[in-house]
């Protein structure tokens, strides 16, 4: 069983400037992931924030698939921004934003702790890299002792890079993370910060393909909106 409701994702890590938290937090919850969910094919958002990372709010929308993300009622949403949207979004900072389709998912929870992981493969390597991420590190890692689930989203990068109004009006263009895993843990924080760097440090995951910086964050879940009909 799969702890993910779908198989596409929109994965998204921000800032937000300090004067613009209050709106934030009352758009983001009131307005903006009702609207999201409430798209054809999105499936439940999920917002955290982050007790050891780089980017302190991590966003995840799961959808039935990767075409959903990529089709014409989200794109008119990105494209007609609210009002309350237009006010908030221009307090967004560093924005990392991908459409993703799910390469593998384990786990049947959702932890209230999570482990982002950004990363990138060579394309010559991200055949092997996908065999070796199914076949013995996802299902090791799913197994220890406090984890809930782990997923892995591949990027369609093409689709994650094309403007929209939404971005626009916060200035500048997103960065997209092309692989990224995900580690829901349920236990205290201490012992799953310390599984979760332990197992996928730098070393570890450059010995399954990957290159360049491995970031690894630590969020705290905050909110979950799913459908409501």
């Amino acid at each position: 069983m799969s702890g993910l409701l779908g198989q596409g994702a929109v994965a998204i890590w921000h800032d937000i400037a300090p004067e613009g938290r209050e709106t934030f937090y009352a758009w983001h919850g009131q307005e903006h992931m009702p609207e999201r969910v409430g798209i054809p094919g999105f499936l439940r958002g999920r917002r955290y924030i982050g007790v050891g990372a780089r980017l302190e709010f991590f966003n995840l929308y799961e959808t039935t698939d990767v075409q959903v993300s990529q089709g014409k009622d989200y794109a008119e949403r990105l494209n007609n921004p609210t009002p309350w949207t237009l006010a908030a979004v221009k307090h967004f900072r560093a924005v990392s934003r991908s459409i993703c389709r799910v390469g593998a998912s384990h786990g049947n929870g959702q932890g209230g702790l999570l482990a982002t992981l950004r990363y990138d493969v060579p394309d010559g390597n991200a055949d092997t890299h996908l065999a070796a991420l199914r076949q013995r590190f996802l299902p090791e890692l799913a197994a220890m002792l406090g984890i809930a689930g782990v997923h892995l989203l591949v990027a369609d990068a093409q689709a994650s890079g094309i403007p929209n109004a939404e971005q626009r009006a916060r200035g500048v263009a997103n960065a997209v993370p092309r692989w990224i895993l995900l580690i829901e843990g349920w236990g205290d924080e201490a012992p799953f910060i310390a599984e979760a760097h332990g197992a996928c440090d730098q070393a570890a995951m450059e010995a399954l393909g990957a290159s360049g910086p491995v970031n690894l964050d630590i969020y705290r879940h905050q909110i979950t909106v799913g459908k409501t009909k």
